[in-house]
C-alpha cells in the first residue's frame, strides 16, 4: 500500500517501511481495504493524517488515543476527533470538552473536528490507526502498536520540551519511550464515561500544558 506523509516525517517513514512488521502491516491493510466486507476507518487517504497535519518540527503536544471510532462518518485520522458534520459527539470527546471548560473556561465548541489543534502543533496520534466498522480494537496487534511506539521514540530523539497527554493504560504504555526530564508527561485515566470520574475530570492537563509551554518559550495552545 502506498503511503503519503509530510516531508518532515520522511526519514522516520523510510526507516520503518523497510522493517518486516511494517511491510506485513501494509499488505494486510491493502487486503482489508480491498476485500473486507465491512468498511475500514478512517479512509485510506487519512491513515497518516495526524502526521500530515502536524510536521515533526512543530510538535509541542502529543495526545495518544486508542483506535479510531468504528462508527460510519466519525473517524478522520486524528485521535478523539470527528468529522465536521457530526452533531452528536462521542462521549469521550464530550468529556474532554467538559474538562477544558472546567479547566480554562473555553465553552464546548459545536464542532468535534480537532484539526484546529493539529495545526497548532498537537499530534493527535491513536495507538492503533485503523479499525473495522462496528468492531472496536479489531486492528490491534497487527503492527500498529509497534509503529506508533516507533513514532514516539523518534519524536523523543528529535524533539524536547514536548507535553505528552497519556490518558488510560494503553497510552501510558508509551511512557517508557519518553524522557520525563526533557519533556512534560501528564497521566490520567481515559476520558471515557467508564473512567472519567476516576481522575480525568479535574486533571487540569490543558492549563498545565499551556503553563509548561509558556515557561519554555513556546506558543500556548488555543484549546
Amino acid at each position: 500500500m502506498e503511503t503519503s506523509i509530510n516531508n518532515s516525517w520522511r526519514n522516520f517513514m523510510e526507516l520503518e517501511s523497510k522493517k518486516d512488521y511494517f511491510i506485513k502491516l501494509m499488505d494486510f491493510l491493502d487486503e482489508e481495504y480491498n476485500c473486507q466486507k465491512g468498511a475500514i476507518f478512517p479512509a485510506k487517504s487519512e491513515l497518516f493524517k495526524a502526521f500530515n497535519l502536524c510536521p515533526l518540527e512543530e510538535i509541542v503536544v502529543v495526545i495518544i488515543g486508542q483506535d479510531p471510532y468504528p462508527t460510519l462518518g466519525f473517524a478522520n485520522g486524528l485521535c478523539f476527533s470527528v468529522n465536521e458534520n457530526i452533531q452528536s459527539l462521542p462521549k469521550s470527546l464530550k468529556n474532554i470538552f467538559i474538562e477544558i471548560e472546567s479547566d480554562i473556561g473555553i465553552v464546548t465548541p459545536k464542532s468535534g473536528n480537532l484539526e484546529r489543534w493539529a495545526k497548532q502543533g498537537v499530534l493527535l496520534l491513536n495507538n492503533v490507526l485503523s479499525v473495522v466498522e462496528g468492531k472496536p480494537d479489531s486492528h490491534s496487534k497487527i503492527g500498529w502498536e509497534q509503529f506508533t511506539k516507533a513514532a514516539v521514540d523518534y519524536i523523543g530523539k528529535e524533539r524536547e520540551g514536548v507535553v505528552y497527554f497519556l490518558w488510560g493504560n494503553k497510552a501510558q504504555e508509551k511512557a517508557l519511550s519518553i524522557d520525563g526530564n526533557r519533556n512534560l508527561i501528564l497521566k490520567s485515566v481515559h476520558p471515557s464515561p467508564l473512567s472519567a470520574y476516576r481522575g480525568f475530570f479535574g486533571c487540569k492537563h490543558f492549563s498545565k500544558a499551556n503553563m509548561y509551554l509558556k515557561i519554555n518559550g513556546k506558543n500556548t495552545i488555543n484549546w
